[in-house]
């Protein structure tokens, strides 16, 4: 039977065993820790083409819904639906009957205002009036030419004439309607030249410049030329893109305003730069980071990225061309930590 002090001191013995074992086993694994082994590549420029696709609506060069400035009653309607029309075309006229005759009855009232102030005025030459009773005389020429101007200001109201030559639309009123300035009688397109309009991540703001070429793809596969002719200054908020307009260069056949279309663009044409695998870039909440091989330890360099393609990034600074760079086993690598360099893959 073993005694209570004989089992602790059994007990004793046994966890000092156990501690030793454990020092021991701990000793051994600093021992055995190494160089990480890990493949590597060496950066240098190559060419690239960095194509940018986008979609896109084709636009009228001027485009404009036609309506009225003021109510009233259609009494003329000149819209051949589909047709050319020249700029300052007169499509619609509505009722001005009391407005021409109040125009008649100003330009009578002129024409004896102005015949009393000729009158008026070859007696002041002769001091045979007094100057208030000429000045009157003058006054009420000048308000009833300002009328006679009002009421051709109202008459031109009642017009509808085209703004600039294109081809009218579907007209949506018959003569005789009642129309408000909220009603749409047509729409009125100038389609001779075509407009694209495409958004593009905020990210490549800085690649898109004025003047810049773009291939537009349409439904049917055709393609067709186009160039830059202006961006939008300010980043939609919402969504993080900009608003960038293209101008159809050449033919437009087979384009019609509205049409949805495929943008692609070609930045990186003849274009030289260091491209390195997207997994050998290192996110941090602050910058960009690779892993450097330098006399056999791991250095991490802050980059500053640019183009990044679906497997490839483009390096724009902190890697130069001849340096060593890691591609694999980033994880285990820590700054100055030895590594093994097993293969050096293009």
């Amino acid at each position: 039977m073993i005694s209570k002090n004989n089992f602790f001191f059994f007990f004793l013995l046994f966890g000092l065993f156990a501690c030793g074992n454990s020092n021991e086993n701990k000793a051994d694994k600093k021992k055995g820790i190494g160089p990480v082994t890990i493949d590597v590549s060496v950066a240098k420029k190559v060419a690239y083409s960095n194509s940018i696709e986008a979609n896109g609506t084709v636009v009228a060069n001027e485009f404009v819904e036609l309506k009225p400035e003021i109510n009233g009653r259609i009494v003329l309607l000149n819209i051949q639906e589909g047709k050319q029309v020249a700029e300052g075309t007169l499509l619609v006229k509505l009722f001005d009957d009391d407005l021409q005759a109040q125009l008649k009855k100003s330009q009578l009232q002129l024409g004896i205002a102005k015949k009393t102030e000729q009158r008026l005025k070859t007696l002041l030459e002769v001091n045979g009036l007094n100057q208030s009773e000429y000045d009157a005389a003058l006054t009420q020429v000048n308000n009833l030419q300002a009328d006679i101007d009002y009421t051709n200001a109202q008459i031109r109201k009642t017009e509808i004439r085209a703004p600039f030559s294109g081809t009218i639309g579907l007209r949506a009123v018959s003569k005789g309607a009642y129309v408000t300035q909220q009603n749409i009688v047509a729409t009125l397109q100038q389609t001779i030249t075509l407009k694209i309009d495409f958004v593009l991540p905020e990210s490549y703001s800085g690649l898109v410049k004025t003047g810049s070429d773009v291939e537009i793809i349409s439904d049917n596969k055709t393609n067709y030329k186009a160039k830059v002719i202006a961006t939008e200054p300010q980043v939609n908020t919402a969504t993080r893109n900009i608003k960038v307009r293209a101008m159809v260069i050449g033919a437009t056949a087979g384009l019609q305003p509205g049409a949805f279309v495929k943008v692609s663009m070609d930045n990186g044409k003849d274009k030289q730069a260091i491209l390195v695998p997207t997994n050998c870039v290192i996110p941090d909440t602050r910058n960009k980071k690779i892993v450097l091989i330098k006399n056999g330890k791991a250095q991490f360099s802050i980059v500053e990225t640019g183009y990044r393609g679906e497997d490839k990034i483009e390096i724009v600074s902190g890697v130069e061309a001849g340096d060593t760079f890691a591609i694999n086993g980033i994880l285990f690598l820590k700054p100055d930590a030895p590594v093994m360099i097993r293969n050096v893959k293009p």
